[in-house]
């Protein structure tokens, strides 16, 4: 059993340490936009189902075939070592293929024998010990997931390089890779207990198909409530880093609570809880939840998140078969896994205009819970309790007209989120039209004729980047960059003559700049945009001579690391004039973004100031916090700079993250 186990929570241990590993090693090659984390997911998945499904057919086979086939394949795996990917795969062509065969030929059969390991020495275990429940282990190997998960941005990150993380964890494959053949060749040496034929007669008729699929169906809701609630926390309701860890850590949990102890899942408890956490889910999506604070409404969403999980996870184990067919169960929680995530990562975010997968995630959840409660005479009574809610929540997702988004002039989203576009203090001077992108706030435009040509938000005339397009004006024209288009705020310090180039991600963010705000329209400079990730497309052009280049892309949760490190920094100053300014905008609530920003800078031998604007004067200015360094030492002797510049001395002393290493706990506030 020891020897099982170790193996099997290597093995899940350095599954998921994988995955942030490669993907951050190969982030800035391609951009570093979510396309490159959501790519890599897929694949993950794809490997994970196809690991699935090998341990189950492999495992159909006599034991010394099975020993044979996956000692051949483990030797062939070690070939692959380091798993560092090779500069040959840096970005060309279309990029989502160039990433799935990118990882395939990196890491595709490691990851593959690692997906593979769990249920594969389940079964071996199994059928070394006739009688004895081999689904303890799986309780084991999400315990291994949850610490590589916890681990990673706590221990790792801050300490190793991406090469060295990689390294390292190559080496620790090879270990596993040792102990997985060593019982492999075990298998292959120890007799049968119970001759072939026999085992397969006691374990009786295999799954019905009906089963099957109620088995993927459980799976894939608890995938599917686990990434809406995800994206609904961490961009509609608070913003903090990390937080995506919480709920997927609740999700594991009730897998290891469920598989390590059955009499842990009370049923009656938690099939009466489900309406409860259903009604509270529907509080906090719904307006209800915007006069609750955020810790209330954190509270209703993990703890809803979890009793779901809970009926999901603990009817999955009371449906379980007999262990041998262990890896058909578990290639069908690996499918409805797959396919919970590809719903909600793929098919959502085109098929709906809010994100209404948690809706019908919740739905689907009271709809099992009432399935799998009448194949029991005893839990008949229940069904009408778990059916109520589910109707009504499907009722309340029909007849809400923006679904659960809050009301708004326009919503649109795409595969980068969701974009509101609100108008708010009609009739008044303070009229305004907003953006934003989940809970963050992404420009501002007064309604007033006269006024609509006024910058607002962050960029005022007192902010970091109000003051450096002022101060390195002159009688020749201004050339501007900006990294971020927003609602196109910046677009109102041009003068005619002047030349401003805005370099955005996303095609509807440019969109509803030019249809919902007139900055961009009423530019009276020459003004550009190029769609596409600012770094790939400055590194591909020539040096653009700006006076003042604006980084405006670090805000909310999710950090565009490669936006910020000291390769990133050092093509910025390239496209600068001599005496040129970059103008970064790191506020933050929960980041000290400009330690690191200052430390960058710095180590390129750049002077550094800290500009913060209270914007306590006018009411349609935000506080906003601006590095502000110059491409010479002299590009920042201005009094006017000088005399706004905050003291440095209140920073962090931090190491500049580079395209090999960051360190985003370090940071926090």
């Amino acid at each position: 059993m020891l020897l099982y186990g170790c193996a099997i929570f290597a093995g899940a241990f350095l599954l998921f340490a994988i995955q942030p590993m490669v993907a951050k090693a190969i982030l800035p090659w391609f951009g570093g936009t979510a396309a490159v984390w959501t790519t890599c997911l897929l694949f993950f998945q794809a490997a994970l189902a196809g690991g699935y499904w090998y341990a189950h057919r492999l495992a159909r086979r006599p034991a010394p075939q099975q020993a044979r086939v996956h000692l051949a394949l483990l030797a062939a795996s070690v070939l692959f070592l380091p798993v560092v990917p090779a500069e040959r795969w840096r970005g060309a062509g279309d990029p989502a293929l160039h990433i799935l065969g990118l990882l395939g030929a990196c890491v595709g059969l490691p990851y593959f024998l690692l997906a593979a390991g769990s249920p594969l020495l389940q079964a071996w275990y199994a059928r070394a010990r006739p009688g004895a429940s081999p689904y303890r282990l799986y309780a084991l190997s999400n315990l291994a997931s949850v610490l590589a998960l916890v681990s990673y941005p706590v221990l790792v990150e801050p300490f190793l390089s991406t090469g060295w993380q990689l390294r390292a964890w190559s080496a620790a494959y090879a270990a596993f890779a040792a102990s997985t053949a060593a019982i492999a060749l075990r298998l292959a040496r120890t007799p049968e207990a119970v001759p072939e034929a026999a085992r397969r007669g006691q374990a009786g008729r295999p799954p019905s198909r009906g089963l099957q699929l109620l088995w993927m169906a459980l799976s894939a809701t608890a995938c599917i409530l686990l990434l809406a609630v995800t994206n609904h926390l961490t961009k509609d309701v608070a913003p903090v880093p990390f937080l995506w860890l919480l709920p997927l850590t609740l999700y594991l949990l009730t897998l290891i609570l469920c598989f390590e102890r059955e009499e842990w899942y009370v049923r009656g408890w938690y099939l009466r809880l489900l309406p409860l956490a259903l009604a509270g889910m529907i509080c906090g999506i719904s307006g209800l939840g915007l006069v609750i604070n955020i810790r209330t409404i954190l509270f209703l969403f993990c703890g809803g998140l979890t009793v779901c999980c809970l009926v999901c996870h603990g009817e999955l184990v009371r449906l379980k078969p007999e262990p041998a067919h262990l890896t058909s169960f578990y290639l069908m929680i690996a499918l409805g896994g797959a396919g919970g995530g590809i719903f909600v990562g793929l098919v959502a975010p085109r098929l709906f205009r809010g994100y209404w997968e948690l809706p019908a995630g919740m739905v689907l959840c009271a709809f099992l819970a009432v399935v799998t409660a009448c194949r029991e005479t005893r839990y008949r009574l229940l069904g009408p309790a778990l059916a109520a809610p589910a109707l009504g929540v499907l009722a309340w997702t029909i007849t809400s007209t923006g679904g659960f988004v809050k009301p708004a002039r326009l919503v649109v989203r795409d595969f980068y989120g969701v974009l509101r576009v609100s108008d708010v203090d009609l009739g008044t001077m303070a009229a305004r039209r907003v953006l934003t992108h989940g809970a963050i706030n992404h420009g501002e435009q007064l309604l007033d004729a006269t006024l609509r040509r006024e910058p607002t938000t962050y960029y005022g005339r007192s902010s970091g980047v109000g003051l450096a397009i002022l101060q390195t004006r002159g009688e020749v024209p201004q050339r501007v960059g900006v990294i971020g288009l927003g609602a196109g705020t910046l677009a109102s310090y041009g003068r005619p003559g002047d030349s401003y180039r805005f370099y955005e991600l996303d095609p509807v963010v440019l969109h509803l700049a030019r249809t919902e705000f007139t900055f961009l329209p009423d530019c009276r400079a020459q003004s550009e945009v190029v769609l596409g990730d600012a770094r790939l497309s400055l590194e591909s052009e020539p040096p653009q001579q700006f006076d003042v280049l604006a980084v405006d892309a670090f805000s909310g949760d999710s950090v565009p690391v490669h936006l910020l490190t000291k390769e990133a920094l050092a093509l910025y100053f390239r496209h600068l004039r001599p005496n040129g300014i970059l103008a970064l905008h790191v506020s933050s609530k929960y980041l000290d973004l400009a330690s690191v920003a200052v430390s960058a800078a710095r180590d390129l031998g750049k002077r550094t100031f800290v500009v913060t604007d209270q914007a306590e004067e006018n009411p349609f200015l935000l506080r906003s916090n601006w590095v502000l360094a110059g491409n010479s030492p002299a590009a920042l002797d201005r009094p006017e700079l000088s005399g706004v510049a905050d003291p440095e001395t209140r920073l962090r002393h931090v190491r500049a993250w580079t395209d090999q290493y960051s360190n985003l706990i370090g940071l926090l506030r």
